[in-house]
């Protein structure tokens, strides 16, 4: 079975970052998807070791750095939204800053799960085919949280990454 990870709102919160990094590589995802709102290129180096994919947030100011730390690290282009398939599901991923845009890919019914981040809370939604997630946040949250989908399955386990 194929395990995805899905982390967002790190905010440069490094000790949970590290907390987080490391049950990552504990549980081996074939995929970690990072929702937005890294922060600064140095936290990218954090997730040295997994096969991430990053999309930029809203508070992701230093893009040129983040890309370019993207790009030396093996994590391939960082952008606004990623559309890709893995698993043989199709995945889209955006921090959720415009709510619009979220809608219309929910909307849409082209994707099997939509990733995103942004309001620190976590989601575990089945809008038509569509499963919307949304795996929490490590920064400024009720309880600091990452997410692991199996994407044959569609099950989804919220993990706490305690202070």
């Amino acid at each position: 079975m194929t395990l995805v990870g899905i982390i967002s709102d790190t905010h440069e919160n490094t000790r949970l970052i590290v907390r987080a990094v490391s049950l990552l590589k504990e549980r081996s995802p074939a995929l970690v998807f990072h929702c937005g709102d890294i922060i600064s290129p140095p936290t990218v180096e954090r997730f040295r070791g997994l096969p991430m994919r990053f999309v930029f947030g809203n508070n992701d100011g230093e893009r040129s750095g983040l890309a370019k730390a993207c790009r030396e690290l093996g994590f391939g282009e960082i952008s606004d939204t990623l559309d890709t398939l893995h698993a043989g599901k199709r995945f889209w991923v955006n921090h959720g800053t415009s709510l619009r845009l979220l809608n219309q890919a929910i909307e849409s019914q082209r994707y099997d799960y939509v990733l995103h981040g942004h309001t620190h809370e976590e989601r575990n939604e089945v809008v038509g085919i569509s499963r919307v997630i949304n795996p929490g946040a490590l920064y400024s949250a009720e309880r600091y949280s990452i997410a692991f989908l199996q994407p044959e399955t569609g099950l989804v386990e919220f993990v706490e990454i305690p202070e």
